[in-house]
Parts: C-alpha cells; structure tokens; sequence
C-alpha cells in the first residue's frame, strides 16, 4: 500500500503543527524519596509539516510513546523528540505532558497526607531542545482565618501559585513545590503576626521569585499567582530577569 501521507505535495503550503491531543498514557517521573513515581499524564504531541508532504501517519506518534512505555520523564524527553522529528521527517517536534504529582508530607499533629499538585512538561526540538517544567502549587489559607475574612472556596482555599523554570541541570519536583511552599508560609506568617495585614498577589510573587532567584539550578521562570474570589479573581504574574 502506497503512503500518501508521506508523497510529495507541490502546492508548497507549510502547516505549523498537526498531531494528537489528550492522549492518557502511563509515565514514570524521579521521585526523591521513592525514586520513581508512576502517574498518568494527559499526552499532546505534534510536529511541524513541511510543505513537500501531504500530511502523516497519526498512529505513529503513539507508536513512539508505546517504544518508551514505562521510561517517559525528564530523561527521556530529549530522545522522544528526536524519534519524533526524524521518524515523521518534520522540522520540528513537540511534546507536553500533564500528570498529578503526589507529595507525601506532614501537617502540625505529623500525622502524613499526600498533597497533589498539577505538573506539566513542555518539549520542543527544532535544532536545538528546550524543556520547561510547570507546576501548580495551591494556597490555602489557615480555617480559621478562612472564616474570619470570609474567603470563597472551602478549607480555607485562597488561590494557586503557578511556576514554570527552565533548568540549568537536574532539580527535584518536590524541592521546587517545597521551596514554593516555603515562600508562601513566609507571607503567611507575616499575616497572622499582624491583624490588619492581608495576603495580596503582589507580594506573593516578589516574595515566591526572590525564591526561585537564589536556586543556581533554575535557568529561567516564570510565576503567576492566582486569588479566587466570588465576583472576580486577582492575578500578579513575574519573569527572571
């Protein structure tokens, strides 16, 4: 059977991406404490056609997921988009990635709970590759103070701080959530300490960059801090310099 897809078209239109969406696919992610974490991530992969072909075989990017089944993370990003590139003959590749990331941790009794964040990989490869991580960390706010103040949400839900870094060399999930989280208990603490003072998305996210600054790891980031609120929300959002 002849592949049309693959036959050369002379009508010279380049597509800018075509692929699959929404793919669920088992993964593995680094884990510090269990060295490895099995999740399922939601899969968007797609390429950029040129314009000598008429199109590509869909089936084959799954194929490639099914070559790394078991060993997709950070590690193998970079070959997964080199099959990609090469196998679909395309100019360049993309891969993202959204799993639930589970963090096992302690509240004030030590008593354990997992906390589950919403983390992303982005990869793309044309001659060289790139590949930023995002993570979704959630504020909550202490019920007490919840109630007080008459917050939206429940469990004293404030909002979320969403971060996305480009690495200099390897760094933990759960360093960047830890150090996220230890930024956010800063402002906390400073609120409760003073009875007129209020948690503003402005300070948050100076105070959530000047964090992410000081880790020699992180290339490159970018923050959005989110406060839900019943009529409308509040956002402040940051780059590295």
């Amino acid at each position: 059977m002849k592949d049309i897809q693959s036959q050369f078209d002379s009508r010279r239109i380049n597509i800018k991406k075509v692929g699959v969406k929404t793919v669920s696919y088992p993964i593995t992610v680094r884990d510090k404490a269990q060295k490895k974490q099995h999740t399922i991530a939601k899969a968007n992969m797609y390429v950029n056609l040129p314009h000598k072909f008429k199109g590509t075989h869909m089936s084959r990017f799954v194929e490639i997921l099914n070559e790394f089944h078991g060993e997709i993370d950070i590690k193998s990003f970079a070959a997964i988009l080199g099959k990609m590139k090469d196998r679909l003959d395309a100019e360049a590749s993309h891969l993202e990635l959204e799993f639930p990331y589970f963090l096992k941790k302690k509240n004030q009794s030590g008593a354990g709970r997992l906390g589950n964040y919403q983390c992303a990989m982005h990869g793309s490869l044309e001659k060289d590759d790139d590949l930023i991580l995002s993570v979704d960390v959630p504020i909550s706010l202490p019920i007490s103070e919840s109630k007080t103040r008459r917050l939206p949400g429940s469990m004293g839900s404030w909002g979320k701080v969403e971060v996305s870094v480009r690495f200099n060399q390897f760094f933990w999930i759960e360093d960047i959530i830890v150090l996220i989280e230890n930024a956010i208990e800063l402002e906390l603490n400073k609120m409760l300490e003073n009875a007129k003072a209020t948690l503003s998305v402005e300070t948050l996210a100076k105070t959530v960059g000047e964090h992410l600054e000081k880790v020699e790891a992180i290339k490159w980031f970018s923050l959005t801090v989110h406060n839900f609120g019943e009529e409308c929300s509040m956002f402040a959002t940051m780059e590295s310099r």
